[in-house]
């Protein structure tokens, strides 16, 4: 099973504050914005190149079984910059949906939920497991590398 992590491509300009002089894309601030993860099928098919906001997520698995819709925020967020090697780290605890009744879980969709509307929530990045995952009243834990989510060598 390989597990790849991948930042939505649209994910480094909304940063910035879009591809457009004066967009009104507001910055993701990861530390002070609700950050939430939600669980897709393998039906939905990640493109890093055109997907950027939460509407263009399909196949979100169903609010049953102790998932909810729109995924679960992470909590214990970080950012550690290692001023040495130029890299930067995001983090956060890893995600516990507890006594939990999945089915094929198998895309982790990483997004800023600040926004009201679905067509305004900023993508960042996704988690594909490799094969999908399921679990039977235990809990379905998502324990991030202990290198963090999301690493950035800063050229």
């Amino acid at each position: 099973m390989a597990v790849t992590a991948h930042l939505y491509d649209n994910f480094v300009s909304n940063v910035l504050g879009g591809m457009t002089a004066g967009e009104t894309v507001r910055t993701i601030d990861w530390l002070s914005d609700s950050i939430k993860v939600m669980l897709t099928t393998s039906t939905y098919v990640p493109n890093r190149s055109i997907h950027k906001f939460k509407s263009d997520i399909t196949n979100e698995l169903p609010a049953t079984g102790g998932y909810v819709a729109g995924g679960t925020a992470l909590a214990g967020k970080t950012i550690a910059l290692d001023a040495v090697n130029h890299i930067m780290t995001m983090d956060a605890n890893d995600t516990l949906w507890a006594a939990s009744t999945l089915t094929n879980a198998r895309i982790a969709v990483i997004y800023d939920d600040r926004a009201a509307a679905a067509a305004d929530k900023e993508l960042i990045g996704y988690v594909d497991f490799g094969v999908d995952m399921s679990s039977a009243g235990v809990d379905f834990t998502i324990q991030w590398n202990a290198s963090g989510i999301f690493r950035a060598i800063v050229a």
